[in-house]
């Protein structure tokens, strides 16, 4: 904590010194009754421009019982399931125990590489006042950006906005990190309250061990609060694995209100699976003759982008939209508001959007039908979350599929035991539900063996073997790099007049191997220029697939 702070003196004064960061920077406080009065009488808009049925009416009771929920305890739960209007009714409880603590900051946590727009927007709209900057108020963190040398240090990503959305690749391995671009942000999370949303299904569950004693950590001795929300009634603390010592988690929701909505969360789904390998062809047709519109979520971005690319070509670009970290942040905003603007069309219902698991959580999307390639179960219920959301469709169908593997179609190695446990649980023939979640996660540590890796990563944190822990502590187990496809943005790169907040809306995360084998030019320390073909469709996998469709042509 004490490196954290002089680190982050030393590298912003460096910054201050070479004229790429103000002298003297504003703290904008969070003032958390204030928001909080905001905050209510935004939700209250809402409800009266709502419709009064049976939802609405369980997400206004879920937002009064959040916000005057008596908390005592460092650590607490909401257990309640998708469309529940936890966004709204966890920030304002957040602001009440902020004010109440004194606490000087609130994250928000999503789950690995969520699209994280929606959620910003949303809190934008909610919690600033007039005169000030969204972007300072509420900072948008899509993944680590951080820089060690005098001429890029202005670039790294800080924790400073009163309010931070991230995802749990950028906020935990922050935690995991042992270089000083990385640790200089972390003794602004002393003092703050932490909302980890779906919290069972945020991190791999090797990582679940060691991210918990960091959690109670910063409970204990940094004055953090931590809400983990869940939709499901087994939490993972409650693992003896994960946990030895039993804590009791307090829920922020009363018993009565959870049995409520998990009643309503039971009408909404019906899940069906095949896990007979299908062709890319065979599969397509099979999405394409169900009720629309339709999400197909991929375990990978490459597939993501052959499936949308091959729809395209057969349907037409109507019929399709794609969404992944192929694009940058702004090209998925933009995305985002066009499927949204298209499932609120009650006439245009014959398409799909293709999709990674970054729009499993945080996305108000409502799909007629849903598709989820073989994942872990986390995954599945998060995916369903995006199916009839407000059960408008009566019934919705949410499919498990698996598909066959080619040259662009591969399977994802850290998914694998995470997959074979939902695989067996689907063969056996049981309900899909929230309560098999802790089920899931106590089978998948137990495929590690005898000397399994959460173990070691304990031990190794314990020993102060920080680099072992930086190491293996990886939310998404690929080396990735900053890569920037517009080339004005790269000419600011290097004449030095780019800051993170641009940086970050502009680029795009690639894996370090991929960028060498295609010899993509570095910028400066650790940005590349992605020189090949790049479009608001596929984004970078535009470049990856015209670059393999000439390799096929030329053998």
């Amino acid at each position: 904590m004490l490196l954290s702070c002089l680190v982050d003196a030393d590298h912003t004064d460096t910054a201050s010194h070479y004229g790429k960061y103000p002298e003297a920077e504003n703290s904008i406080p969070l003032r958390p009754a204030e928001r909080l009065a905001l905050l209510d009488h935004y939700v209250e808009t809402l409800r009266k421009t709502g419709e009064d049925d049976e939802r609405n009416k369980l997400r206004s009771e879920m937002y009064a019982v959040c916000r005057d929920s008596l908390i005592c305890e460092n650590i607490a739960a909401c257990d309640a399931p998708v469309g529940s209007g936890k966004t709204t009714a966890v920030m304002a409880h957040l602001l009440a125990q902020a004010n109440t603590r004194g606490l000087r900051r609130i994250f928000i946590v999503l789950p690995f590489t969520n699209i994280i727009q929606q959620s910003v927007e949303k809190y934008r709209e909610a919690l600033v006042f007039p005169g000030e900057n969204g972007e300072e108020v509420v900072a948008e963190l899509h993944h680590r950006a951080e820089f060690e040398s005098e001429d890029t240090r202005h670039l790294t990503a800080l924790w400073r906005a009163p309010i931070i959305v991230t995802t749990a690749v950028a906020f935990f391995e922050t935690l995991a990190a042992k270089t000083p671009s990385a640790l200089r942000r972390m003794h602004e999370l002393a003092g703050s309250a932490v909302f980890v949303d779906e919290a069972h299904g945020a991190l791999p569950a090797h990582l679940l061990p060691l991210a918990w004693r960091w959690i109670n950590i910063y409970a204990k001795e940094w004055s953090c609060y931590w809400i983990l929300a869940s939709g499901s009634l087994n939490q993972f603390w409650e693992i003896k694995e994960i946990s030895e010592q039993k804590l009791e988690v307090p829920n922020i929701v009363n018993p009565s209100l959870r049995a409520s909505l998990n009643a309503f969360e039971g009408k909404r789904i019906e899940y069906q699976a095949n896990l007979t390998p299908q062709s890319l062809e065979t599969f397509v047709e099979v999405v394409a003759q169900s009720q629309g519109p339709r999400l197909v979520i991929l375990n990978t971005v490459q597939s993501a982008a052959v499936v949308a690319e091959y729809i395209c070509e057969k349907y037409g670009r109507g019929r399709v939209e794609h969404l992944s970290t192929s694009l940058t942040p702004s090209d998925r905003e933009k995305t985002l508001g066009q499927v949204k603007a298209r499932l609120n069309r009650s006439d245009d219902d014959d398409w799909t959007l293709v999709a990674t698991s970054c729009v499993e959580a945080g996305v108000d999307f409502s799909f007629r039908t849903g598709f989820r390639e073989l994942a872990s179960l986390t995954s599945l219920l998060q995916a369903a979350g995006r199916v009839n959301r407000n059960g408008e469709y009566g019934v919705s169908e949410m499919h498990t599929f698996c598909l066959s593997e080619s040259n662009m179609l591969k399977s994802n190695p850290d998914i694998k035991n995470s997959a074979a446990v939902l695989r067996k649980l689907i063969e056996t023939g049981v309900d899909i539900s929230p309560s098999l979640t802790t089920e899931a996660i106590e089978q998948e540590l137990k495929i590690y063996g005898s000397k399994p890796i959460h173990r070691k990563l304990l031990e190794k944190e314990i020993d102060k073997d920080f680099p072992f822990v930086e190491e293996n502590f990886k939310v998404i187990n690929t080396d990735t790099r900053i890569a920037v496809a517009d080339t004005k943005i790269v000419d600011r790169i290097r004449n030095g007049h780019c800051d993170w907040h641009e940086l970050q809306k502009h680029s795009l995360q690639i894996s370090h191997y991929k960028l060498q084998e295609l010899h993509i030019p570095q910028i400066t320390e650790d940005i590349y220029h992605w020189n090949l073909a790049y479009d608001d469709f596929l984004g970078y996998m535009a470049g990856i697939i015209q670059k393999s469709e000439l390799k096929l042509l030329m053998y």
